[in-house]
């Protein structure tokens, strides 16, 4: 992930400020928050300009993932090419839903707050979606889950890549 996320801030920052680039980067599936945190650390984006930047960045495309996901996923079916896809996302999201499914409200904070691999809040929103978690429930679970990915990546980000990139 953080050299997906480098590779995009040098390409996108040539044309834009380290703040946009930052912002993007944390609107991006897989990227997010947590890859927002790193590249703001390598640009030297301060941190106290950095975290409310990924935050904002990270937390946009939750209502639209949580309202209509499901909608585009099936008009998407019906066009051929898409089908398999979006099959594919829908089943590897449900792969992971199993927490969610047990602790639903404590399940997602939890996915979305721990940084790893194919968790965070667009593969959250997803699964919310999908398990048709109240809205208020899941908005309200993925911004606490945000909270702690913000707290986890700005130590790592900036304690200990801090440490290591001077």
């Amino acid at each position: 992930m953080e050299s997906l996320a480098v590779a995009f801030a040098n390409t996108l920052g040539r044309y834009v400020s380290k703040e946009i680039v930052v912002f993007v980067i944390s609107m991006i599936p897989i990227l997010e928050l947590r890859g927002g945190l790193i590249v703001s650390k390598l640009l030297q984006v301060p941190i106290t300009t950095a975290i409310p930047i990924c935050i904002i960045g990270n937390i946009i495309p939750i209502p639209f993932i949580l309202l209509f996901i499901k909608q585009v996923f099936k008009l998407l079916k019906k066009i051929k090419i898409f089908r398999g896809i979006i099959e594919k996302l829908e089943n590897r999201a449900m792969s992971k839903s199993d927490n969610i499914k047990r602790y639903e409200f404590w399940g997602l904070v939890l996915f979305v707050g721990i940084p790893l691999p194919g968790t965070g809040a667009w593969t959250g929103s997803l699964i919310a979606a999908l398990l048709d978690v109240d809205f208020k429930k899941a908005v309200l679970a993925e911004l606490l889950g945000i909270a702690i990915a913000t707290v986890i990546m700005s130590f790592l980000s900036y304690g200990l890549l801090g440490a290591l990139v001077r």
